[in-house]
């Protein structure tokens, strides 16, 4: 029986809490703030890709973190200037202080392993590749400290 009555909502519903519980394996079991985790780097790392890659990318996300992705969109703020990983994690650290404490690394490595797994390769490599050199390096990082997970 559905949830919601409708088979989208409840599909969306699923595949966010699969991703957040990816997110709470690697941060611990809080919802909100894995919730928070994953909308805080997602914004990130929407603002700092060029406007049509991130709105490629926003295309495969379920429809609820499509959502959140796209809160408080400014496309002609796009791409900002952050270049190194350092840049990159003080401001996804700035986004994060109204939770419990979250180190900013392992939030930038629990959401791009999530996003490694769950969103096509070739969207990845190009999200990636669009990356400057340190942000990108985080991105390989991040993988590589990620356990596999099973795709929803």
């Amino acid at each position: 029986m559905s949830a919601t009555g409708l088979d989208v909502f409840d599909k969306t519903l699923q595949t966010t809490n699969i991703w957040l519980n990816e997110i709470m394996d690697v941060l611990g079991p809080d919802r909100q703030v894995a919730w928070k985790v994953l909308s805080t780097v997602l914004h990130k790392l929407r603002d700092r890709l060029p406007i049509e890659l991130s709105a490629h990318l926003g295309s495969q996300l379920p429809l609820l973190v499509r959502g959140v992705y796209y809160d408080q969109f400014e496309p002609g703020r796009q791409p900002t200037d952050c270049a190194t990983h350092e840049q990159f994690a003080a401001e996804v650290a700035e986004w994060l202080t109204d939770i419990r404490p979250v180190d900013p690394d392992a939030a930038i490595t629990a959401v791009f392993g999530v996003l490694s797994r769950h969103v096509s390769e070739g969207q990845i490599a190009k999200v990636r590749n669009a990356l400057p050199k340190g942000l990108r390096q985080s991105w390989d990082n991040a993988e590589a400290r990620q356990p596999a997970a099973a795709d929803a």
